[in-house]
């Protein structure tokens, strides 16, 4: 019998589960996780007990994040998964490669271009292989439209105009949580707007070459309520009577993930879930505005406002045949605190392409069941499964994938913050 693959995964936060559920039922023939790191053993101790109650997998070994090299060396494993903090992404990354790993990294695969710079040399060094986990390629709904251009639908496509709305219940949750923080998490133009800037990149087969941004905070933090005549403030959400009333507080005792993972692991973790997103110490923009041109050139407009009342996107492709219109409406969700499905879930989704000569149509998309709108479980086939399906549209992103998609945020803070165009390729040596 053929030695399994082996995987072991730093940070076991609310995005780790998908990953070790996974490996210890649907891909167990094959594949076996077989070691946590992370800084809090409560939150490792929730894990095992998923693993054990839930998946009928003994317990594995844990390790505290300056035992990690350690944690190698004793588990051997093959493949390290990496679902930490945004900023200690490249850390990881760098040093179990060094130890001769392969990495599967969630998104952004990092927040700035020094970090980038890292990851770069140290995979040239190594030669290790990194797949970097975007779920939004694998959503029939956004493969679609790949298939549609590689179709040559609307011909060679000029512009796009990318429009994404937050709404106050997920949009809200990044002010609750480390995201908050630029310097964890490179503000929502690189953790969240990396799914979208990817999206193009995967769709036009091309990379960004230059950028201008503008962006603001206008709506969460102090001195944006108080504007609006907000007068009660708190730190947190827990144990806080002015909480009670506020519709853009959370609850994280009533709900047992939320608490399993952090409200129970504060001791240890330090890390607070439940930030009032009214607070003076938010260092991310709500408003974004980016213009891109692309190396095949493109180019793109694209907006992210994170305080809206409904949820999804509205993409527009102009081509010399034609023009495509893109549509989402999206399920509200909470970081693991609600059903896992529900996460990118569309309500609805519609493609419409309007042909330049001929009556406009729209394209029928296939359903599928699991999270990121049937991203999730196609994604985990593609990385896990020994011999995963023929992908005609190539939708395994590699390193460079990566960091083209977080370049695009990165460039975007820096014309935020320099009220410059940024040369995105400048930013890096490959």
């Amino acid at each position: 019998m053929e030695r399994k693959k082996r995987y072991a995964q730093v940070g076991t936060g609310g995005r780790a589960r998908m990953y070790y559920e996974a490996l210890a039922t649907t891909y167990i023939s094959d594949e076996d996780i077989v070691a946590f790191c992370d800084q809090s053993p409560t939150r490792m101790q929730y894990a095992n007990n998923i693993l054990t109650q839930q998946c009928s997998h003994k317990p594995v070994p844990t390790y505290a994040p300056h035992e990690f090299e350690k944690m190698i060396d004793e588990q051997k494993p093959d493949v390290v998964i990496v679902t930490s903090i945004d900023r200690t992404h490249d850390d990881y990354i760098v040093r179990a490669m060094e130890k001769g790993c392969d990495i599967v990294t969630e998104k952004p695969i990092t927040i700035d271009e020094h970090k980038a710079q890292r990851i770069i040399d140290a995979q040239k060094r190594t030669g290790r292989h990194i797949r970097v986990a975007f779920n939004y390629r694998y959503a029939p709904h956004h493969t679609k439209i790949r298939e549609l251009l590689m179709d040559d639908t609307i011909g060679q496509v000029f512009s796009v105009h990318f429009e994404w709305l937050l709404n106050i219940q997920h949009g809200a949750d990044y002010y609750r949580r480390w995201h908050r923080n630029k310097i964890n998490s490179g503000g929502l133009l690189v953790h969240k707007a990396t799914h979208h800037f990817d999206l193009v990149n995967f769709w036009l087969g091309t990379t960004p070459e230059r950028v201008f941004a503008l962006g603001n905070l206008n709506f969460y933090g102090r001195a944006a309520a108080e504007s609006r005549g907000v007068e009660t403030f708190y730190d947190r959400c827990h144990g806080n009577a002015a909480a009670k009333d506020d519709p853009f507080a959370i609850d994280i005792e009533s709900n047992p993930t939320l608490k399993g993972l952090y409200l129970d692991a504060e001791a240890d973790s330090g890390y607070i879930r439940d930030r009032s997103v009214f607070a003076d110490d938010i260092s991310i923009e709500d408003t974004m505005s980016v213009l891109v041109k692309y190396r095949n050139g493109a180019q793109m407009s694209y907006s992210l406002n994170s305080y809206m009342p409904w949820e999804g996107f509205n993409v527009t492709l102009n081509g010399a045949k034609g023009r495509i219109e893109y549509t989402a409406l999206e399920k509200p969700y909470i970081n693991a605190g609600g059903d896992k499905q529900d996460e990118g879930a569309t309500v609805y989704h519609k493609i419409h392409v309007c042909p330049m000569f001929g009556k406009a149509y729209e394209v029928p998309i296939a359903e599928k069941a699991g999270g990121h709108g049937g991203g999730d479980p196609a994604l985990l086939d593609d990385i896990f499964l020994a011999t995963p399906p023929f992908d005609p549209f190539h939708r395994a992103a590699d390193f460079r994938d990566g960091i083209n998609s977080a370049l695009t945020g990165i460039a975007a803070n820096k014309s935020i913050a320099s009220g410059l165009p940024i040369d995105v390729q400048t930013l890096v040596q490959w």
